[in-house]
């Protein structure tokens, strides 16, 4: 995120999108990596990593910091439920 005193606008009073200021590297979230443990961890990890298309997965990653949307949570559920990791989607919104 970029605190903005006020969002630029176009002569229409509509965002001016273009005039949006780039994050800077500060506003990047860094943890250290932390590989899973143990049999569940490595599953869930081989799964959120195929479902957001990022090579590799923290045991400590968040999944909607990582690019996850409720799309992509549903997706996330089912493949998680088919490897016979049952979980509901709530549950994944909760934790």
């Amino acid at each position: 995120y970029v605190l903005l005193d006020a969002l630029p606008l176009t002569p229409n009073d509509k965002v001016d999108r273009k005039a949006l200021p780039e994050p800077g590297v500060d506003a990047l979230i860094t943890r250290p990596y932390v590989a899973p443990q143990g049999e569940v961890e490595t599953a869930l990890a081989r799964i959120w990593a195929q479902v957001l298309g990022v090579e590799q997965v923290g045991r400590h990653d968040n999944f909607f910091e990582l690019g996850g949307h409720s799309l992509l949570a549903v997706r996330l559920v089912n493949l998680m439920q088919r490897a016979g990791l049952p979980v509901s989607l709530a549950q994944l919104f909760q934790h």
